[in-house]
This record gives C-alpha cells, structure tokens and sequence, in this order.
C-alpha cells in the first residue's frame, strides 16, 4: 500500500490550511499549523500568487492529501467519477467519502483518516460480518460497519471515541452505541460530504 510517509503539517502549510492530518492533536494549541501557518525560511511571508493553473492544483493536492492517497490513485477515482452519472466533481468526493478508511474514521473508531487506515489495514474491521482490511473498499448504502470483537478495547479506539461524542456522526451514517456498529443510511449528498473542497476546480484541472 503506497502511501505518503513525509512531514505531515508540512501538507498543511503548503496548502495553507488545517488539513487534520494528525488526528485530535489538530485540535489543541500543539498544533504546529497554529503556531506558524506560514512556510519556514526567509521570505515566507511574502505573498504567493498563483495562476487559474496553480490554483486548481493546489485544490487537487488538498483533496488528494487529505484522504491520504497518492496521485495515480487519485487520478483512477477521477476517471471513474467521470464515467458515473451525475456531477463529475460530486461524484468524485463520493468516491473518497466511501472509502473504507474514512467511514472507520467518521465513526470515531480512529482519531484519524490515517490511523483509520491503519486499523483496517490490521484486521481490526469488519464490513457485515467479515474482516475486510483494503483501506480503499468501497462501501454500498445498507452496510454495517463494526469492530473486530478483540479490538473493542484498544486504548487509541476508546480515546478517539471518547473525542467522537463531542463532533457526533454525519446524518448519511447511522451509529448504534450499544452495539458500537455504524451503518450506512444512504450515500452522501454534496452539504454531507466533509472533505472541504471547491470539487469544479478539480474537474477543470483534469479536463484541460
């Protein structure tokens, strides 16, 4: 599995954005994008001014950073999106808000997308039943997604559970405390989605 292994509040100042890359630390006064947002070295507070070109790469690049994945990848979901009916841009945002790993992560199994990637990758989550551990698995409306029964007290599952409550669950996703299983009610429109993108950007890159 290819994946980004650099500085990750690097991603965030060159996006000039919270990216949430690492998890409830994102949330407190730790978080180094809190202290300087800006890029480090001599001329870093001097102005960036990008093109319509520049512009719409760094939209890609912040879509594609935050769900974690990696630039063929990315490009596959585009071309998929595009073959879909409906919106090209919205369907692409679908794609990636129905990854496994970032279901396990709204849920609040996982502080985030890259620790949820990790519990899937580990065997620790099951999709209706069965063990599922690809990261990119697609999940369809109906299905119930749950905690191995051996991974229910993990310390990292109980303390981004803990930190869950406070942000609760999007309405598309149902969540059954007493069963600790989530389900997927019905796919995610547009204002339900929570990767914060300008998704026309995106479709104007990869069409030039």
């Amino acid at each position: 599995m290819a994946r980004y292994l650099g500085p990750v509040c690097k991603l965030c100042r060159r996006e000039k954005a919270k990216l949430f890359l690492k998890g409830e630390r994102c949330f407190t006064p730790k978080c180094a994008f809190e202290r300087r947002s800006s890029a480090s070295g001599e001329y870093r507070e001097v102005r960036e001014r990008l093109s319509r070109y520049g512009v719409e790469l760094r939209e890609k690049q912040k879509a594609r950073r935050i769900s974690g994945i990696l630039e063929k990848q990315f490009r596959k979901y585009f071309r998929t999106a595009e073959r879909r009916k409906g919106l090209p841009g919205e369907n692409l945002l679908r794609l990636l808000e129905c990854r496994l790993d970032n279901i396990v992560f709204l849920l609040g199994f996982a502080s985030s997308r890259n620790q949820a990637r990790q519990l899937v990758r580990h065997r620790h989550i099951r999709v209706n039943g069965r063990c599922v551990n690809i990261p990119s698995y697609q999940v369809r409306v109906g299905d119930r997604i749950s905690l191995d029964e051996g991974s229910k007290n993990l310390e990292i599952v109980k303390v981004a559970q803990e930190k869950a409550k406070q942000r609760g669950v999007p309405p598309w996703l149902g969540f059954d405390e007493a069963t600790n299983t989530g389900t997927i009610l019905h796919f995610p429109k547009r204002e339900e989605i929570s990767i914060p993108v300008q998704e026309q950007l995106i479709v104007e890159l990869y069409s030039k």
